[in-house]
């Protein structure tokens, strides 16, 4: 009779432990998914790895593209006709500004890239030249937008807006002293992210 009761006893402790364990897994995931859920609310979570992007956007992008660019286009090959863009509200409006890259020879050269950067309706805020991807956006504005670093010539620049323009050649600006601020943002960052290329 004792081993049997010992032997129930014993099944008993092991049902309890599984449940145990049960309820732990599920203590763990529900942890993690309030976690994330806090992260994505607070805009603290990372989301590079799932790019979301607008159709319009790049019909937008790809109708200036085409209009900037035309007495080039018979100049281009069919690979040079690609680019890429990343979204950032610029001035805290609500709308995104485009910025567009490209990274073949046509746009590139032993300084850098050339690139644009269009507000929401597709017109042109600036054409820059001279530089490397990505460009970090920073946390303080001029002018009502957020002031830019870019990198050229192993170098990094601050560009500030000016007169509703940035500077079109990084290169010529005020070279940034000190450690890059961990909290700026990175746009265009077409090796490390994986943009999609699009054609033109």
């Amino acid at each position: 009779m004792k081993n049997k009761i010992l032997v129930v006893v014993m099944i008993l402790g092991m049902i309890s432990c599984q449940n145990k364990d049960k309820t732990d897994d599920k203590s763990i995931i529900k942890t993690i998914a309030e976690d994330t859920l806090s992260k994505t609310v607070a805009g603290t979570a990372d989301v590079s790895d799932a790019p979301v992007k607008d159709d319009k956007a790049v019909e937008l992008i790809r109708k200036q593209l085409n209009v900037l660019l035309k007495a080039e286009l018979q100049a281009m090959t069919k690979d040079d006709r690609f680019f890429y863009y990343d979204a950032f509200d610029l001035n805290n409006d609500q709308k995104n500004e485009y910025f567009v890259g490209f990274a073949n020879p046509y746009f590139c050269g032993s300084g850098g890239c050339t690139g644009y950067i269009l507000n929401n309706d597709g017109s042109v805020i600036n054409k820059f030249t001279v530089t490397d991807f990505p460009i970090l956006v920073t946390t303080s504005p001029t002018e009502k937008f957020y002031d830019l670093i870019f990198e050229t010539g192993g170098k990094f620049h601050v560009l500030k807006m000016k007169n509703g323009k940035y500077p079109s050649n990084p290169s010529v600006q005020e070279v940034w002293k000190g450690d890059i601020p961990k909290e700026n943002t990175k746009v265009l960052d077409i090796q490390g992210k994986k943009l999609e290329k699009y054609s033109f």
